[in-house]
């Protein structure tokens, strides 16, 4: 009886038609107060010459997670990236080059001295502020547009515009990430009692003297007074 179910599966399987899985990147980072996204020219069939986000197919050999792990880890050599998967594109005719579904992702990027420009294989990367985005390939622009959402209202409950800073940072550039993120001026005086009322700021009695002979003081995040808040539920509202 056993051996004829599996007899019954394996011509299932061996009759449905083949489908490509694969993951994209939409990978933000902050420049000033200015939002961007790292955007790829492809060099390969098809669409050879125009703007996409970065992806792979899945390999036999690894689960969905861990592809989208590698591509990033492949194009920047980092290996702490924050991650997110956030929606599945599969529409019939999403792609000319065959059946395939995509599962999405976006990622934070610190653009810093150390990761401005990245090579990956057959694409050339380039940083693009937000209101710049050109028309990209397929459905990526839609990708794009959902990540944004997801990416606000994410920020907006949770302390992920962290993940854009240094591990010291003042709050000039803790403001100017907010701003990005939600494109918006910040009233600068309420953001900055709000914050350091909430107690996720830790002073570090030390200061930036790169942008003034008065210099900022630096802050880190507590991620540990973080925890603890939120066992307590506590709720912070980074909305503005």
């Amino acid at each position: 009886m056993n051996s004829d179910l599996s007899q019954l599966g394996n011509n299932i399987y061996s009759s449905e038609q083949e489908i490509l899985v694969a993951v994209d990147s939409i990978i933000f980072g902050v420049q000033g107060n200015s939002l961007h996204l790292l955007l790829f020219k492809r060099e390969v069939e098809p669409l050879a010459g125009e703007w996409s986000l970065i992806g792979s197919f899945i390999k036999p050999d690894e689960g969905v997670n861990q592809a989208a792990r590698r591509v990033l880890q492949e194009l920047t050599g980092l290996e702490d990236v924050f991650m997110k998967q956030f929606h599945c594109f599969g529409d019939l005719t999403r792609d000319p080059g065959g059946r395939v579904i995509s599962i999405a992702y976006w990622s934070l990027i610190r653009i810093d001295q150390n990761n401005r420009s990245f090579d990956a294989k057959n694409h050339k990367a380039k940083w693009v502020p937000f209101s710049e985005i050109p028309t990209l390939v397929l459905d990526h622009g839609e990708m794009v547009k959902a990540a944004i959402h997801e990416l606000r209202e994410q920020a907006r409950f949770h302390p992920i515009g962290f993940e854009l800073l240094p591990k010291e940072f003042t709050m000039s550039q803790l403001i100017n990430v907010y701003e990005a993120i939600f494109d918006t001026n910040i009233d600068d005086r309420n953001f900055r009692k709000k914050m350091l009322k909430s107690g996720l700021l830790t002073n570090l009695n030390k200061k930036d003297m790169s942008t003034s002979r008065k210099g900022s003081f630096l802050y880190n995040f507590n991620e540990e007074r973080y925890q603890i808040l939120q066992q307590k539920g506590y709720h912070f509202d980074f909305s503005f």
